[in-house]
């Protein structure tokens, strides 16, 4: 394991951990897309349906039963616990636009025509795009708290040190994986706009993120 894999996990493990602070912290869930937790939850079931047949190290088994209980926390929170603090009415984006062509296009294009490969490359390609209800959310509303920003700065950093990741193996190993490659990029692109405005308005000491208003 390269040092741009680690701290990539890192990062993913801090954004959740981030985001599960925020909600049990101020006991609401005000702000977040439930819908993208949900789809983040349905990401870790379909990639780790291994974890009981294949052991690749301790520290890969321990960090997938972490990511499984952090998301099924956070979606219970939201969805259970802290109902009435949820904003279902911001949280409108059409998630069946996005599970329909991940479903086509992981049964299209895959390694393996097998079960558990359609689910995993369904994981990587859901992934992609399984942060999009929260930015829409965020847009909808004009504005995000700086501790949500926080999360989702450090969600997009796990995919940007990923990608530095896939670039140092292919350079040292001669590997690379197209489907994951393609898919971490295209997230990442859905990043850029809001790492714009992090490092230019939340770095800047404002407690909320404003986004500028459509013409």
């Amino acid at each position: 394991m390269n040092i741009f894999r680690l701290a990539g996990d890192v990062s993913h493990l801090l954004a959740i951990i981030i985001l599960l602070l925020k909600i049990w912290r101020s006991k609401s869930c005000a702000g977040i897309s439930g819908k993208s937790q949900v789809l983040f939850a349905l990401v870790f079931t379909t990639r780790y349906l291994d974890l009981f047949t294949v052991f690749i190290s301790p520290y890969n088994t321990v960090m997938k039963v972490v990511f499984l209980a952090l998301s099924y926390a956070t979606v219970y929170l939201i969805y259970m616990r802290l109902r009435s603090t949820y904003g279902s009415d911001n949280d409108t984006f059409r998630i069946e636009f996005l599970l329909v062509p991940v479903i086509g296009l992981s049964f299209l294009e895959n390694y393996a025509f097998t079960p558990m490969e359609i689910l995993w490359t369904f994981s990587i390609f859901l992934e992609s795009v399984a942060i999009m209800p929260q930015l829409f959310m965020i847009t909808k509303t004009g504005e995000a708290e700086s501790i949500t920003t926080h999360y989702l700065f450090f969600l997009g950093l796990y995919r940007a040190l990923y990608i530095a990741n896939w670039v140092w193996r292919y350079h040292t190993e001669g590997f690379f994986d197209q489907i994951a490659v393609v898919s971490g990029v295209v997230q990442t692109i859905f990043y850029c706009d809001f790492f714009y405005l992090y490092v230019t308005r939340v770095l800047r000491g404002r407690g909320k993120m404003s986004l500028p208003m459509p013409i």
